[in-house]
């Protein structure tokens, strides 16, 4: 803080009227005249603004007293340093004293002198002047274009009525450039307000409001045919026949068949049968379609799938197994009509998956089956040939030659008793023992012929055995070839029960309806997402913009 200084006393040197120091001015009406020793640059000067005190270069001798001059001009210096001016404004006073020949022992005298000569240093024309040194200096001013040009703060002369002074105090000033800025702040932010609601305007307001006209008084109005159907299993439960297959929900054994019902009518392919069968290109080219909606009549096939797609929208919920579909078109009548049209299609397109399970489950059982028949016809053929080439019961024939060699066998046993009881006696009969021992020899040679004939294979045929043998091995393929055809018949009835179980069934459980009242456009809802969509690229342009003019200027 700057502290009030005292008032210096000068010791003036009397001189006498009509002699002038050399470099001393002549006094204006209304200023003050100075002295030699005010010229004189004084040593203990201030440098800036810190707002020191000079310090007199005499000490004022007791008793001598000031003139009312230097009261004048002390008293103007104190006035000076009230104001509060800074050290810029002081610097810059004794640059422009300087200009104007003058010189001031301090800071405040200069800025005392040049409003003693009417100049404003503070003005903007004089700074202008002071800061470009071409003109100014050299040529200077006289005191007669310093009369002649308005400048302030201008001296009252003395003669004059002492009026209010026109400079304001630095309160006053600092409270009306206070004003003047909150003056600019306050129409730049009018100006910048209207510019972001001219931006808004351009930006955001015009296009919903057209977007807004198209949906309220353009766009055609779009009538939507809802349906709902679902995928069954044969038994209504999951896809298999044992194990945990009968726990598995229907909605989860079909989820897959399903999800391919779905996939096929959103693929191109229904859209080709469906313009092939009812002309959905047709409908859709219409005139009365408004130009956005409408399809050029002479439009490629993904066009034409572009706009199937957008008016045709279909939903799968895999905890209920429903696939949900939305179909809208120009009329309503139409609408019902494609959306049968698909159902149709989509229960096609499951008859022929249901289809392809079931011949694949029959397909192994059915080749194991006619295997079985194969072999067993095989077997049977083989013991017919057998049965063919020898007797016709071989069991039967060897049943007989046995009983025979057990007849021959007993018959001989009783000779041989009978001659050997005979040749017991000390004087036998030789031609009974001649007999027997005939008898026996022919009894012996019948059951070697017949054991020949049961064991022995002659030239033409095999002995009865080995073909007794050959047609029980016949007989018993042929009994494996029963059973194995037996169970193939088995496992292809198995095999035909679970393809049963494979079949899909699609039901409707809401049909299409055609309906009375337009559901699209949906005129509000779309023009409040046209404005949240144009206001979200303003702001994103925005803000981008202002990230690379801030990255620009720094």
């Amino acid at each position: 803080m700057t502290t009030k200084p005292k008032a210096r006393k000068f010791r003036i040197r009397r001189t006498s009227p009509t002699s002038t120091a050399p470099g001393a001015e002549t006094a204006r009406p209304g200023t003050e005249t100075e002295t030699p020793q005010m010229h004189r640059t004084d040593a203990a000067a201030q440098a800036g603004s810190d707002g020191a005190q000079d310090t007199p270069r005499e000490t004022p001798r007791d008793g001598e007293v000031s003139s009312a001059r230097e009261m004048t001009a002390s008293q103007d210096i104190d006035g000076i340093r009230r104001e509060g001016l800074t050290g810029r404004q002081l610097r810059m006073a004794r640059r422009m004293a300087q200009k104007h020949g003058l010189a001031p022992t301090s800071d405040f005298d200069a800025m005392r002198l040049l409003r003693a000569r009417g100049i404003d240093p503070f003005q903007r024309s004089n700074i202008v002047e002071l800061v470009s040194s071409g003109k100014s200096q050299g040529a200077g001013m006289t005191d007669e274009d310093a009369q002649d040009k308005v400048q302030l703060p201008q001296t009252v002369p003395v003669s004059r009525v002492a009026l209010p002074a026109t400079e304001m105090s630095p309160a006053d000033r600092r409270a009306r450039e206070i004003q003047a800025i909150q003056r600019d702040i306050a129409a730049r932010r009018r100006r910048k307000i209207f510019l972001l609601i001219s931006r808004l305007a351009a930006f955001v307001f015009l296009p919903t409001l057209v977007a807004g006209y198209y949906f309220y008084a353009v766009a055609t109005p779009m009538y939507a045919t809802k349906s709902e159907f679902l995928i069954l299993t044969a038994d209504g439960g999951g896809g298999g026949g044992g194990g945990l297959g009968g726990l598995i929900p229907s909605q989860f054994a079909t989820g897959q068949d399903s999800i391919a019902t779905q996939s096929y009518l959103q693929s191109k392919d229904a859209m080709l049968r469906l313009d092939k069968d009812v002309g959905f290109r047709d409908h859709f080219s219409q005139d009365r379609i408004d130009p956005i909606q409408r399809l050029d009549p002479d439009a490629t096939n993904e066009a034409a799938y572009k706009v199937y797609k957008k008016y045709v929208k279909l939903g799968y919920d895999p905890t209920e197994g429903v696939i949900r579909m939305e179909l809208s078109t120009a009329d309503p009548e139409t609408s019902r009509i494609f959306s049968e049209k698909l159902i149709d299609y989509a229960e096609e397109r499951v008859d022929q998956l249901s289809q392809e399970k079931r011949q694949d489950a029959v397909k192994t059982a059915a080749e194991s089956l006619q295997d079985a028949k194969d072999e067993r016809r095989a077997a049977q053929l083989r013991l017919v040939e057998l049965q063919e080439n020898s007797i016709l019961d071989p069991e039967g024939e060897v049943a007989n030659i046995r009983q025979l060699i057990g007849n021959v066998e007993i018959q001989l046993q009783e000779k041989q008793i009978a001659l050997q009881t005979l040749l017991s006696n000390s004087r036998p009969n030789q031609a009974r023992v001649a007999a027997l021992r005939s008898e026996m020899s022919i009894l012996q040679n019948e059951l070697d012929k017949q054991n020949a004939r049961l064991n022995r294979a002659t030239e033409s045929s095999d002995s009865l055995a080995s073909q007794a043998a050959e047609i029980q091995m016949a007989q018993a393929d042929l009994a494996t070839a029963d059973m194995v055809l037996q169970a193939a018949l088995e496992t292809k009835r198995q095999s035909e029960i679970e393809a049963n179980k494979q079949v899909r069934y699609l039901t409707v459980s809401v049909k299409p309806v055609a309906s009375q009242d337009p559901s699209y456009p949906r005129a509000f809802e779309n023009t409040l997402l046209a404005f949240l969509i144009f206001a979200g690229i303003y702001l994103l342009l925005s803000l981008t913009a202002s990230v690379l003019k801030e990255q620009v200027s720094s």
